[in-house]
Protein backbone atom coordinates (compact mmCIF):
# COMPACT_ATOMS: atom_id res chain seq x y z
CA UNK A 1 0.00 0.00 0.00
CA UNK A 2 0.91 3.64 -0.43
CA UNK A 3 0.67 5.28 2.99
CA UNK A 4 0.71 9.02 3.61
CA UNK A 5 1.76 10.53 6.93
CA UNK A 6 0.35 13.94 7.87
CA UNK A 7 1.56 16.18 10.71
CA UNK A 8 2.44 19.77 11.59
CA UNK A 9 6.10 18.78 11.20
CA UNK A 10 7.98 15.59 10.43
CA UNK A 11 11.55 16.69 11.06
CA UNK A 12 14.19 16.78 13.76
CA UNK A 13 14.24 14.87 17.02
CA UNK A 14 10.86 15.62 18.60
CA UNK A 15 8.94 12.58 19.81
CA UNK A 16 6.27 12.57 17.10
CA UNK A 17 8.81 12.80 14.27
CA UNK A 18 10.98 10.07 15.76
CA UNK A 19 8.06 7.74 16.34
CA UNK A 20 6.75 8.34 12.83
CA UNK A 21 10.14 7.32 11.41
CA UNK A 22 9.92 4.06 13.36
CA UNK A 23 6.48 3.32 11.90
CA UNK A 24 7.85 4.03 8.43
CA UNK A 25 10.74 1.61 9.02
CA UNK A 26 8.37 -1.16 10.08
CA UNK A 27 5.89 -0.53 7.26
CA UNK A 28 8.67 -0.54 4.67
CA UNK A 29 9.87 -3.89 6.00
CA UNK A 30 6.33 -5.13 5.33
CA UNK A 31 6.56 -3.94 1.72
CA UNK A 32 4.57 -0.70 1.94
CA UNK A 33 5.57 2.73 0.61
CA UNK A 34 5.56 5.84 2.81
CA UNK A 35 5.11 9.54 1.97
CA UNK A 36 5.15 12.66 4.16
CA UNK A 37 3.06 15.83 4.19
CA UNK A 38 3.89 18.45 6.84
CA UNK A 39 4.98 22.00 7.51
CA UNK A 40 8.62 20.92 7.95
CA UNK A 41 10.41 17.93 6.46
CA UNK A 42 13.94 16.57 6.82
CA UNK A 43 15.92 16.53 3.60
CA UNK A 44 16.69 12.84 4.03
CA UNK A 45 13.13 11.80 4.94
CA UNK A 46 10.61 9.96 2.77
CA UNK A 47 9.34 11.68 -0.38
CA UNK A 48 6.34 13.89 0.06
CA UNK A 49 4.81 17.35 0.02
CA UNK A 50 6.11 20.29 2.04
CA UNK A 51 3.31 22.66 3.08
CA UNK A 52 4.81 25.42 5.26
CA UNK A 53 1.34 26.62 6.30
CA UNK A 54 0.83 23.34 8.17
CA UNK A 55 3.56 24.15 10.70
CA UNK A 56 2.36 25.22 14.15
CA UNK A 57 4.88 28.09 14.07
CA UNK A 58 3.72 29.49 10.74
CA UNK A 59 2.61 33.15 11.06
CA UNK A 60 -0.74 32.25 9.52
CA UNK A 61 -1.64 30.09 12.49
CA UNK A 62 0.04 31.95 15.35
CA UNK A 63 -2.60 34.67 15.57
CA UNK A 64 -5.39 32.10 15.46
CA UNK A 65 -3.82 30.09 18.25
CA UNK A 66 -3.31 33.12 20.50
CA UNK A 67 -6.90 34.26 20.15
CA UNK A 68 -8.32 30.76 20.52
CA UNK A 69 -6.66 30.15 23.89
CA UNK A 70 -6.70 33.56 25.57
CA UNK A 71 -10.27 33.55 26.89
CA UNK A 72 -13.62 31.78 26.86
CA UNK A 73 -16.00 34.05 24.93
CA UNK A 74 -16.97 32.68 21.52
CA UNK A 75 -15.74 34.87 18.63
CA UNK A 76 -17.66 34.31 15.34
CA UNK A 77 -14.91 35.92 13.26
CA UNK A 78 -12.37 33.52 14.80
CA UNK A 79 -14.50 30.54 13.81
CA UNK A 80 -14.77 31.88 10.28
CA UNK A 81 -11.00 32.43 10.07
CA UNK A 82 -10.27 28.89 11.27
CA UNK A 83 -12.59 27.44 8.63
CA UNK A 84 -11.17 29.67 5.89
CA UNK A 85 -7.62 28.57 6.66
CA UNK A 86 -8.78 24.95 7.00
CA UNK A 87 -10.29 25.06 3.50
CA UNK A 88 -6.94 26.18 2.09
CA UNK A 89 -5.08 23.39 3.88
CA UNK A 90 -7.70 20.87 2.80
CA UNK A 91 -6.92 21.65 -0.85
CA UNK A 92 -3.29 20.73 -0.19
CA UNK A 93 -4.31 17.49 1.51
CA UNK A 94 -6.53 16.55 -1.44
CA UNK A 95 -3.53 17.15 -3.70
CA UNK A 96 -1.31 15.03 -1.43
CA UNK A 97 -3.75 12.12 -1.61
CA UNK A 98 -4.14 12.42 -5.39
CA UNK A 99 -0.55 13.19 -6.38
CA UNK A 100 0.88 10.30 -4.39
CA UNK A 101 -2.04 7.93 -5.11
CA UNK A 102 -2.47 7.16 -1.43
CA UNK A 103 -4.36 4.18 -0.08
CA UNK A 104 -4.18 5.16 3.60
CA UNK A 105 -3.55 8.29 5.68
CA UNK A 106 -1.75 8.20 9.03
CA UNK A 107 -2.39 11.39 11.00
CA UNK A 108 0.43 11.96 13.46
CA UNK A 109 -0.92 13.87 16.50
CA UNK A 110 -2.42 16.65 14.36
CA UNK A 111 -5.91 15.42 15.30
CA UNK A 112 -5.10 15.15 18.99
CA UNK A 113 -3.31 18.24 20.31
CA UNK A 114 -4.69 21.56 18.95
CA UNK A 115 -1.42 23.28 18.13
CA UNK A 116 -2.65 23.90 14.58
CA UNK A 117 -6.43 24.35 14.69
CA UNK A 118 -7.04 24.85 10.94
CA UNK A 119 -5.02 21.74 10.11
CA UNK A 120 -7.06 19.62 12.52
CA UNK A 121 -10.29 20.87 10.96
CA UNK A 122 -8.91 20.32 7.45
CA UNK A 123 -7.95 16.74 8.26
CA UNK A 124 -11.46 16.04 9.58
CA UNK A 125 -13.10 17.55 6.49
CA UNK A 126 -10.87 15.73 4.01
CA UNK A 127 -11.29 12.33 5.63
CA UNK A 128 -15.05 12.86 5.96
CA UNK A 129 -15.38 13.77 2.28
CA UNK A 130 -13.01 11.23 0.76
CA UNK A 131 -13.69 8.42 3.26
CA UNK A 132 -10.06 7.42 2.82
CA UNK A 133 -9.01 4.76 5.35
CA UNK A 134 -7.06 6.54 8.07
CA UNK A 135 -5.16 5.84 11.27
CA UNK A 136 -5.11 8.67 13.81
CA UNK A 137 -1.97 8.16 15.91
CA UNK A 138 -2.48 10.22 19.07
CA UNK A 139 0.49 11.23 21.24
CA UNK A 140 -1.07 14.05 23.34
CA UNK A 141 -4.70 15.08 23.86
CA UNK A 142 -5.71 18.68 24.52
CA UNK A 143 -7.24 17.88 27.90
CA UNK A 144 -3.80 16.72 29.07
CA UNK A 145 -2.36 20.23 28.65
CA UNK A 146 -3.45 23.04 30.96
CA UNK A 147 -2.73 25.69 28.34
CA UNK A 148 -5.54 24.39 26.11
CA UNK A 149 -8.25 24.14 28.77
CA UNK A 150 -9.17 27.85 28.67
CA UNK A 151 -10.38 28.34 25.11
CA UNK A 152 -12.92 30.00 22.85
CA UNK A 153 -13.41 27.04 20.51
CA UNK A 154 -14.90 24.07 22.45
CA UNK A 155 -16.98 23.12 19.41
CA UNK A 156 -13.83 22.91 17.26
CA UNK A 157 -12.11 20.73 19.83
CA UNK A 158 -15.14 18.45 20.05
CA UNK A 159 -15.40 18.29 16.25
CA UNK A 160 -11.78 17.66 15.26
CA UNK A 161 -9.56 16.85 18.27
CA UNK A 162 -9.87 13.99 17.75
CA UNK A 163 -11.89 13.54 14.61
CA UNK A 164 -14.27 10.60 15.04
CA UNK A 165 -15.34 9.26 11.65
CA UNK A 166 -16.20 5.79 10.29
CA UNK A 167 -13.02 5.45 8.22
CA UNK A 168 -10.66 6.42 11.08
CA UNK A 169 -9.04 3.89 13.38
CA UNK A 170 -7.47 5.37 16.50
CA UNK A 171 -4.09 4.49 18.02
CA UNK A 172 -2.84 5.80 21.37
CA UNK A 173 0.54 5.49 23.07
CA UNK A 174 -0.63 4.66 26.61
CA UNK A 175 -3.40 2.72 28.29
CA UNK A 176 -4.30 5.89 30.21
CA UNK A 177 -5.10 7.61 26.89
CA UNK A 178 -6.94 4.50 25.73
CA UNK A 179 -9.31 4.65 28.71
CA UNK A 180 -9.80 8.43 28.44
CA UNK A 181 -10.72 8.23 24.76
CA UNK A 182 -13.30 5.57 25.46
CA UNK A 183 -14.79 7.51 28.37
CA UNK A 184 -14.94 10.85 26.54
CA UNK A 185 -15.84 9.77 23.00
CA UNK A 186 -16.90 6.13 23.20
CA UNK A 187 -13.98 5.30 20.88
CA UNK A 188 -12.08 2.03 21.14
CA UNK A 189 -8.43 2.74 20.40
CA UNK A 190 -5.48 0.41 19.89
CA UNK A 191 -2.63 0.82 22.37
CA UNK A 192 0.82 0.89 20.73
CA UNK A 193 3.57 2.21 23.02
CA UNK A 194 6.63 4.13 21.91
CA UNK A 195 9.15 1.63 20.60
CA UNK A 196 12.77 1.16 19.58
CA UNK A 197 14.58 -1.40 17.41
CA UNK A 198 15.66 -3.64 20.29
CA UNK A 199 16.09 -6.58 17.89
CA UNK A 200 19.21 -4.77 16.63
CA UNK A 201 21.44 -3.58 19.52
CA UNK A 202 23.32 -0.29 19.09
CA UNK A 203 26.72 -0.42 17.45
CA UNK A 204 29.70 0.34 19.69
CA UNK A 205 30.67 4.04 19.79
CA UNK A 206 32.91 4.98 16.87
CA UNK A 207 35.65 7.59 16.69
CA UNK A 208 33.17 10.40 15.97
CA UNK A 209 31.05 9.59 19.02
CA UNK A 210 34.11 9.11 21.19
CA UNK A 211 35.07 12.71 20.49
CA UNK A 212 32.06 14.05 22.40
CA UNK A 213 33.66 14.34 25.83
CA UNK A 214 36.73 16.13 24.54
CA UNK A 215 34.61 18.48 22.39
CA UNK A 216 32.54 19.44 25.43
CA UNK A 217 35.60 19.88 27.62
CA UNK A 218 34.83 16.91 29.86
CA UNK A 219 37.49 14.79 31.50
CA UNK A 220 37.57 11.01 31.32
CA UNK A 221 36.48 10.77 34.99
CA UNK A 222 33.66 13.32 34.80
CA UNK A 223 30.24 11.85 35.57
CA UNK A 224 27.75 12.87 32.89
CA UNK A 225 24.08 13.14 33.82
CA UNK A 226 22.17 13.26 30.54
CA UNK A 227 18.83 15.08 30.19
CA UNK A 228 17.82 14.11 26.61
CA UNK A 229 14.74 16.34 26.33
CA UNK A 230 13.57 19.71 25.08
CA UNK A 231 13.71 22.77 27.36
CA UNK A 232 10.06 22.89 28.36
CA UNK A 233 8.60 23.17 31.83
CA UNK A 234 6.78 19.84 31.97
CA UNK A 235 10.13 18.05 31.62
CA UNK A 236 10.97 19.05 35.21
CA UNK A 237 14.62 19.73 34.42
CA UNK A 238 15.02 21.78 37.60
CA UNK A 239 14.63 18.49 39.48
CA UNK A 240 17.76 17.19 37.78
CA UNK A 241 19.60 20.34 38.85
CA UNK A 242 18.41 19.85 42.43
CA UNK A 243 19.54 16.24 42.39
CA UNK A 244 23.02 16.96 41.06
CA UNK A 245 23.39 19.74 43.64
CA UNK A 246 22.58 17.23 46.41
CA UNK A 247 25.37 14.91 45.27
CA UNK A 248 28.00 17.30 46.56
CA UNK A 249 31.58 17.40 45.30
CA UNK A 250 32.72 13.79 45.57
CA UNK A 251 33.31 13.66 41.82
CA UNK A 252 33.02 16.16 38.94
CA UNK A 253 29.33 15.92 37.94
CA UNK A 254 28.10 17.42 34.64
CA UNK A 255 24.43 17.84 33.72
CA UNK A 256 24.07 17.82 29.93
CA UNK A 257 20.80 18.97 28.34
CA UNK A 258 20.47 18.11 24.66
CA UNK A 259 17.24 19.87 23.67
CA UNK A 260 16.19 23.40 22.87
CA UNK A 261 12.99 25.26 23.71
CA UNK A 262 10.19 24.46 21.32
CA UNK A 263 6.42 24.60 21.19
CA UNK A 264 5.46 25.44 24.77
CA UNK A 265 5.49 29.16 25.63
CA UNK A 266 6.99 30.79 28.68
CA UNK A 267 10.34 31.95 30.10
CA UNK A 268 11.36 28.49 31.29
CA UNK A 269 14.86 28.49 29.84
CA UNK A 270 15.81 31.79 31.48
CA UNK A 271 14.45 30.62 34.82
CA UNK A 272 16.23 27.27 34.49
CA UNK A 273 19.50 28.98 33.65
CA UNK A 274 19.16 31.11 36.80
CA UNK A 275 18.49 27.97 38.83
CA UNK A 276 21.69 26.41 37.52
CA UNK A 277 23.73 29.53 38.34
CA UNK A 278 22.33 29.79 41.86
CA UNK A 279 22.91 26.11 42.59
CA UNK A 280 26.43 26.20 41.13
CA UNK A 281 25.70 23.00 39.25
CA UNK A 282 27.70 22.68 35.98
CA UNK A 283 24.85 22.58 33.45
CA UNK A 284 25.61 22.35 29.74
CA UNK A 285 22.90 23.42 27.29
CA UNK A 286 24.11 21.80 24.07
CA UNK A 287 21.02 21.91 21.86
CA UNK A 288 22.98 23.77 19.19
CA UNK A 289 25.41 20.85 18.99
CA UNK A 290 22.73 18.16 18.54
CA UNK A 291 20.97 17.36 15.28
CA UNK A 292 18.86 14.66 13.70
CA UNK A 293 22.04 13.55 11.90
CA UNK A 294 25.71 13.96 12.82
CA UNK A 295 27.73 16.43 10.81
CA UNK A 296 29.81 19.59 11.08
CA UNK A 297 28.91 23.30 11.18
CA UNK A 298 31.49 26.09 11.27
CA UNK A 299 34.20 23.62 12.14
CA UNK A 300 32.28 22.14 15.10
CA UNK A 301 30.97 18.61 15.20
CA UNK A 302 27.19 18.21 15.40
CA UNK A 303 26.23 15.05 17.22
CA UNK A 304 23.19 12.87 16.75
CA UNK A 305 21.43 12.00 19.99
CA UNK A 306 22.52 8.39 19.43
CA UNK A 307 26.15 9.55 19.65
CA UNK A 308 25.56 11.08 23.08
CA UNK A 309 23.72 8.35 24.98
CA UNK A 310 26.76 6.01 25.07
CA UNK A 311 28.88 8.83 26.52
CA UNK A 312 26.52 9.37 29.47
CA UNK A 313 26.88 7.71 32.85
CA UNK A 314 23.22 8.05 33.87
CA UNK A 315 20.02 9.55 32.44
CA UNK A 316 17.60 11.87 34.24
CA UNK A 317 13.96 11.72 33.15
CA UNK A 318 11.99 13.63 35.77
CA UNK A 319 9.02 14.83 33.72
CA UNK A 320 5.77 15.85 35.33
CA UNK A 321 3.84 14.52 32.34
CA UNK A 322 4.65 12.55 29.20
CA UNK A 323 2.44 11.04 26.53
CA UNK A 324 4.61 7.95 27.01
CA UNK A 325 8.35 8.51 27.19
CA UNK A 326 10.54 8.35 24.07
CA UNK A 327 13.74 9.27 25.88
CA UNK A 328 13.02 6.67 28.55
CA UNK A 329 12.79 3.91 25.94
CA UNK A 330 15.97 5.21 24.31
CA UNK A 331 17.69 4.97 27.70
CA UNK A 332 16.78 1.28 27.91
CA UNK A 333 18.06 0.71 24.37
CA UNK A 334 21.42 2.35 24.97
CA UNK A 335 21.80 0.54 28.31
CA UNK A 336 22.12 3.57 30.56
CA UNK A 337 20.87 3.57 34.17
CA UNK A 338 17.76 5.67 34.69
CA UNK A 339 16.42 8.16 37.22
CA UNK A 340 12.69 8.63 36.57
CA UNK A 341 9.83 10.57 38.03
CA UNK A 342 6.79 8.33 38.52
CA UNK A 343 4.53 10.20 36.10
CA UNK A 344 1.20 8.67 35.16
CA UNK A 345 2.23 6.69 32.08
CA UNK A 346 5.33 5.43 33.85
CA UNK A 347 3.09 3.98 36.56
CA UNK A 348 0.50 2.58 34.14
CA UNK A 349 2.59 1.07 31.35
CA UNK A 350 6.35 1.28 31.93
CA UNK A 351 6.98 0.19 35.48
CA UNK A 352 4.48 -2.72 35.21
CA UNK A 353 6.49 -3.99 32.23
CA UNK A 354 9.39 -4.49 34.63
CA UNK A 355 11.59 -1.45 34.05
CA UNK A 356 14.05 -0.80 36.89
CA UNK A 357 15.00 2.77 37.81
CA UNK A 358 15.80 5.05 40.69
CA UNK A 359 12.39 6.61 41.21
CA UNK A 360 11.41 10.12 42.25
CA UNK A 361 7.84 10.72 43.36
CA UNK A 362 7.51 14.39 42.34
CA UNK A 363 9.98 15.70 44.95
CA UNK A 364 13.75 15.13 44.89
CA UNK A 365 14.80 14.15 48.39
CA UNK A 366 18.23 13.61 49.99
CA UNK A 367 17.54 9.87 49.98
CA UNK A 368 17.40 10.00 46.19
CA UNK A 369 20.91 11.45 46.08
CA UNK A 370 22.13 8.63 48.34
CA UNK A 371 20.56 6.06 45.99
CA UNK A 372 22.26 7.67 42.99
CA UNK A 373 25.66 7.75 44.69
CA UNK A 374 25.32 4.11 45.76
CA UNK A 375 24.41 3.09 42.21
CA UNK A 376 27.28 4.99 40.61
CA UNK A 377 29.66 3.29 43.03
CA UNK A 378 28.43 -0.18 42.01
CA UNK A 379 29.26 -0.95 38.35
CA UNK A 380 28.11 -4.56 38.70
CA UNK A 381 24.66 -3.42 39.83
CA UNK A 382 24.48 -0.96 36.93
CA UNK A 383 25.32 -3.75 34.51
CA UNK A 384 22.56 -5.98 35.92
CA UNK A 385 20.04 -3.14 35.81
CA UNK A 386 20.71 -2.07 32.23
CA UNK A 387 20.81 -5.64 30.90
CA UNK A 388 17.50 -6.37 32.61
CA UNK A 389 15.96 -3.20 31.18
CA UNK A 390 17.16 -4.07 27.68
CA UNK A 391 15.34 -7.40 27.90
CA UNK A 392 12.21 -5.59 29.09
CA UNK A 393 12.49 -3.34 26.07
CA UNK A 394 12.97 -6.31 23.74
CA UNK A 395 9.82 -7.96 25.12
CA UNK A 396 7.51 -4.96 25.46
CA UNK A 397 8.80 -1.99 23.45
CA UNK A 398 10.42 -3.41 20.32
CA UNK A 399 9.47 -3.01 16.67
CA UNK A 400 8.16 -6.56 16.66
Amino acid sequence: MRIGFVATRLAGVDGVSLETAKWVAVLRRMGHEAFYCAGELDADGPPGMLVPEMHFQHPMVQGIQRRAFDGTAILPDLNAEIQQQADGLASRLYAFIEDFRLDVLVVQNASAIPMQLPLGVAIHDVIEKTRIPAIAHHHDFYWERERFMVNRIPHVLRHAFPAVLPSIQHVVISTVMQRELEIRYGVEATYIPNVFDFEHPPAPPDEFSQGFRADMGFGADDVIFLQPTRLIARKGIERAIELVEMLGQRRPYRLVITGESSDEPGPYFEWLFDQAVRSRVPVYFIGDRVGSQRGEVNGERIYALWDIYPQADIVTYLSRYEGFGNALIETLYFKRPLIANTYMQYRSDIKPAGVQAIEVNELVRPGTAVEVLDLLDDPARIERMVEHNYQVGLEHFSYA
